[in-house]
């Protein structure tokens, strides 16, 4: 069920504050927001992270997956990775010492995202960042099959 919610800082929220009539009010949110069903499905997950210490048992895996990263991170077309948890953003870049962009017009991050399937795994890009976000439920070895097909993929797009 999709879920949505808007955070901010005291700093931002605080601008925001204000009579009515002054019209600061924030109007934003999203369509996704406070529907009822989708908030108890939430709370239930969040509960079962709880009583199954869900982001306890993951480090491991994060661990892995960082160490997995650590070739990709050192190729000339890659100018970060990003990792927060299991959650991954790999930038892309033409020339990694000048961090020049690829030009928008070759389509660098969804070529790989195709060449990816060939390899067996399906990832999305953001523009020139390619974006990994495994379930999960993730086993250690299909955790090195993602990062290894991406690896290829990369290879593949960019030599």
């Amino acid at each position: 069920l999709p879920l949505a919610a808007t955070l901010s800082t005291d700093r931002i929220y605080e601008q925001f504050l204000a009579p009515k009539e002054e019209g600061k009010t924030f109007f934003h949110g999203h369509t996704y927001t406070g529907n009822a069903l989708a908030c108890s499905a939430a709370l239930a997950n969040l509960q079962t992270f709880d009583d199954e210490n869900t982001i306890e048992n993951l480090q491991p895996k994060i661990r892995i997956l960082h160490t997995l990263l650590a070739a990709i991170q050192s190729h000339p077309n890659v100018g970060e990775v990003r990792q927060r948890g299991m959650m991954v953003g790999i930038e892309l870049v033409a020339d990694r010492e000048n961090y020049t962009a690829f030009p928008s017009e070759k389509l660098v991050g969804h070529r790989i995202c195709m060449e990816a399937r060939r390899h067996g795994v399906i990832i999305r890009n953001l523009g020139d960042v390619l974006v990994l976000m495994p379930p999960l439920s993730i086993t250690e070895d299909e955790l090195t099959t993602l990062v290894r097909a991406t690896e290829a993929a990369l290879v593949a797009v960019t030599s």
